[in-house]
């Protein structure tokens, strides 16, 4: 079965975005050294995408279609509203628990990992049900004192394992955890 994986980058205090959802604290290291060669060795091994809705949106409102940078690759939307599709994409919107449909998921991921995508909520519902695996967060040499939660879980989780470290251009540190299984 495929690994469950939250790879996203976070500020200093804990939060994935600012107050208005806005990422340019973010976008100043994209071209900070390792950052592009990370993220192409984590995409290699993705079989299947999930994320909430709020993502979803980030990414129509970035350019929709032309902001899809997944190609085929499948994408599983949790949403309480209708959204558009992207053409050539292959995206499932669905209601529910996340543990209802993660059978699912990782049956379109096949023999390569599911990628829990931006959201800290959904990422938080995937370890609150003990379907996390591994979370990969780069700290980013920012503070921003509010915004969107990396982890918001609603329980206190077993130490996770850290598993690997790298240290990344700009100030940044690369993390990776695992979590066990109960």
């Amino acid at each position: 079965m495929p690994r469950t994986v939250y790879y996203v980058a976070s500020s200093l205090d804990g939060f994935i975005a600012d107050e208005q959802d806005k990422l340019e604290w973010l976008f100043q290291f994209n071209d900070a050294d390792g950052v592009e060669d990370s993220y192409k060795e984590f995409m290699a091994g993705i079989g299947a995408l999930v994320m909430g809705s709020e993502t979803y949106k980030f990414i129509l409102d970035s350019g929709g279609a032309d902001a899809w940078e997944y190609g085929d690759t499948p994408a599983w939307v949790y949403t309480h509203h209708e959204l558009p599709g992207i053409p050539g994409a292959d995206i499932t919107f669905v209601r529910g628990d996340i543990s209802l449909f993660h059978q699912n998921v990782a049956a379109d991921a096949g023999d390569r990992d599911v990628w829990v995508i931006g959201g800290g909520e959904v990422a938080a519902q995937y370890l609150d049900a003990g379907l996390l695996d591994e979370l990969i967060v780069t700290f980013v040499p920012v503070v921003l004192g509010r915004g969107k939660r990396l982890l918001p879980v609603t329980t206190t989780t077993a130490p996770a394992e850290l598993t690997g470290s790298r240290t990344l251009g700009a100030g940044m540190v690369e993390l990776r955890y695992r979590f066990g299984k109960e």
